[in-house]
């Protein structure tokens, strides 16, 4: 109803402080007061007038006079700002009614137009209020206080705007987590919902180096990092502090969610630039009508400039100005909920538009750690006597694969059966060699002992060439003169993955690429089985933004999903940039334009579909919002008075924003079901 105050502004412009729309509960209390001020006046005035017979010039008119009053504070307010920046909305359009009303001594149909617009501005703050809580509650999550342990000592209670980095915060059971940080003492769970939409409690532990956590910050696991705002479970935590209040995720999110509405969407840009010609053309239309009226059919003239204002107050464009904002704000509180940050109106609506989704393969659609993905003994060795023989080699090795190998395998052999090796060599290029029980153990790949002329044969080279022929990277074991087998690590696709891709085809994302940097031959891998359209590999980060490129020539708008970081020139050359695992990422959050506070790639589809319930929503108010204009113009020319048409007027603006707030209540779909946290590798 306000549109000065609703209406986005342009992407690269911050609206002014008298522009934004004021959704705090404090203000919409106030005008639905005043409102009833309005109300209680309106009601002396009339039973003045008609009920008691009174005169006019006496109580009538002052009762008459406190409704303008209380009824137009706040649209005089508003218009007198938008005029002052040389706009003429619909709080301008309103006041005109209700004093020209008043000019020529129609005080109860002024007094009842200003009444019913400060009311239903009122409602509809009151239900606006609604979405924006659900932003603001955000704000609230962190606590005011903490205990702090500095030198040491035993800690001590302080404002949470006075710790600093490096600060040691003791966090006791079941209290929220007052900065972002990571584990030095302590095992619980955390419940990180509020922050990352994760329903699930994350477990906690220590890391195991703080200098080099402290360091290494934004790469930590999960497990090592909490963040402000979320609940600590039943153990006690120490958490070394990694940022202030003012710069924690949490912080951060909030400041970037508040601001959602200067990113205005395609459909909002439209409505702003129809509007700049429309209300200027009803004011013209309005004259034009006050002029046929009165002269052209020789009404007289307080009868034809009623009618004109009526006709002012039946075209103006409440509904239609409150439609995108209303169904955008709602949108954007709902994906928060849901650990999705989307960065205002633009992307917003964007997405629910895509015809094809880019994806970065390390991290996005695998787990971005390598697994060990088969066992290959030889015909004649037992599985537990190669893997046994391999854990002894790579426990003394701080190679990625060999910590990979140690973590999957270790497990599966018993404490009597450990084998020790000694003398670890590295052969770089080909792999390590190592002494069991004084015999020589060689780890390596083919060309290791391609050169030394020693060749797979029988089922053992049939298997070398099937786990490489699948993207795996290979490690063959051979000890003294026999070979024990093979054993192959893959960075693993995620569990969901699959399931993820199928339901963004069952919303209609027509292509489906994967884009990495490793070779061909892996991507092909990882491509047939999580099921994209296309895998493109051996790209270098300048190859990636070229290949989004050249895939926004055939299918626009498109969508690229990676980390945010070592992928952000591509999502900045996608329409839509969308990051994974953002929580605690300064770089995430500020490169993309739609933010995964967790690793869930559930929200990908999710975000699709509210994006397209959104956009629904709009059409839906647009095409209300006009009808109700056109009928009201034609119900005013067919002799429906101005208490009528601002009844109705204001009643459609409530049903639009009614209407857009449904998506506070848009359910995540099952895709979200299938992740298996278990099936992620741990450091």
């Amino acid at each position: 109803m306000y549109p000065g105050r609703m209406t986005a502004s342009s992407p690269t412009t911050t609206a002014p402080a008298a522009e934004t729309h004021d959704h705090s509960h404090g203000s919409a209390r106030w005008e639905l007061w005043f409102a009833i001020a309005a109300g209680v006046t309106y009601a002396g005035g009339m039973i003045a007038e008609f009920a008691l017979g009174l005169p006019m010039v006496g109580w009538p008119l002052v009762f008459f006079l406190a409704t303008y009053f209380f009824g137009g504070f706040f649209t005089f307010r508003t218009a007198i700002a938008s005029t002052m920046r040389g706009k003429f909305e619909v709080d301008f359009l309103m006041l005109v009614a209700a004093i020209g009303a008043a000019l020529i001594g129609r005080w109860a149909e002024g007094a009842v137009l200003l009444f019913l617009f400060s009311l239903g501005h009122a409602l509809e703050e009151y239900a606006l209020s609604r979405a924006s809580k659900s932003i603001e509650s955000l704000a609230e999550l962190a606590p005011r206080s903490a205990l702090v342990r500095r030198g040491g000592d035993e800690p001590v209670e302080v404002p949470v705007e006075e710790i600093v980095v490096g600060d040691i915060v003791v966090i006791r059971p079941n209290s929220r987590i007052p900065s972002d940080g990571f584990v030095i003492s302590g095992v619980s769970a955390v419940d990180q919902s509020a922050v990352t939409g994760e329903s699930i409690p994350v477990e906690k532990e220590p890391v195991a180096d703080p200098e080099r956590a402290m360091r290494t910050v934004d790469t930590l696991p999960a497990a090592n990092r909490v963040f402000a705002g979320t609940v600590n479970g039943s153990g006690v935590l120490e958490v070394e502090v990694t940022a202030t209040s003012a710069d924690s995720t949490l912080s951060k999110v909030v400041e970037l969610v508040r601001s959602a509405d200067q990113a205005a969407s395609p459909t909002q840009q439209f409505i702003d630039r129809f509007q700049r010609w429309y209300v200027p053309a009803v004011i013209l239309g309005v004259a034009v009508t006050l002029l046929i009226s009165w002269l052209a059919f020789a009404q007289p003239f307080p009868d034809a400039f009623y009618l004109a204002m009526t006709v002012l107050v039946a075209a103006s464009p409440c509904a239609l100005a409150i439609a995108t904002p209303a169904a955008v704000l709602a949108g954007v509180a709902r994906a928060a909920r849901a650990g999705v940050l989307v960065k205002g109106g633009a992307p917003l609506e964007t997405l629910g538009r895509v015809k094809a989704m880019a994806f970065d393969k390390t991290g996005t659609l695998t787990w971005g750690a390598p697994r060990v993905t088969s066992v290959t003994p030889a015909a004649d060795v037992p599985e537990s006597e190669l893997i046994r023989t391999l854990v002894a080699v790579e426990a003394l090795s701080d190679h990625p694969l060999a910590e990979a190998i140690v973590r999957d395998l270790e497990p599966r052999v018993p404490q009597a059966e450990r084998l020790t090796a000694t003398d670890l060599n590295a052969v770089v290029g080909r792999g390590v060699t190592a002494t069991i029980d004084g015999e020589r153990v060689d780890v390596g790949n083919l060309r290791m002992f391609d050169e030394q002329q020693l060749a797979l044969t029988g089922t053992l080279a049939d298997a070398y060439t099937q786990a490489r022929d699948s993207g795996q990277t290979l490690m063959i074991i051979r000890r003294g003169d026999r070979f024990l087998g093979i054993v192959g690590v893959m960075d693993a696709s995620r569990a969901e993955s699959a399931q993820v891709l199928s339901a963004l085809r069952g919303a209609n994302v027509g292509q489906l690429v994967m884009i990495s940097g490793d070779n061909q031959r892996v991507a092909d891998a990882v491509g047939r089985e999580v099921g994209v359209d296309t895998a493109i590999g051996e790209l270098l980060p300048e190859d990636k933004v070229a290949q989004i490129t050249r895939l926004a020539e055939t299918h626009r708008p498109i969508a690229m999903v990676g980390d945010g970081v070592n992928d952000a020139p591509a999502m900045a050359r996608a329409d839509v940039g969308i990051a994974m695992g953002a929580a605690g990422s300064t770089v995430a959050l500020e490169t993309c334009d739609i933010a995964l506070m967790s690793d869930d790639l559930g929200r990908v589809p999710f975000a699709v579909r509210l994006s397209r319930a959104t956009s629904r929503i709009i059409r839906q108010n647009l095409i209300a919002s006009l009808a109700i204009v056109a009928f009201l113009i034609l119900a005013t020319f067919l002799g429906l008075n101005i208490g009528a048409v601002v009844l109705i007027h204001e009643g459609s603006t409530l049903i639009v924003v009614g209407n857009a707030l449904r998506l506070l209540n848009f359910e995540r779909g099952k895709e979200h079901h299938g992740i298996d946290h278990e099936d992620r590798p741990t450091a």
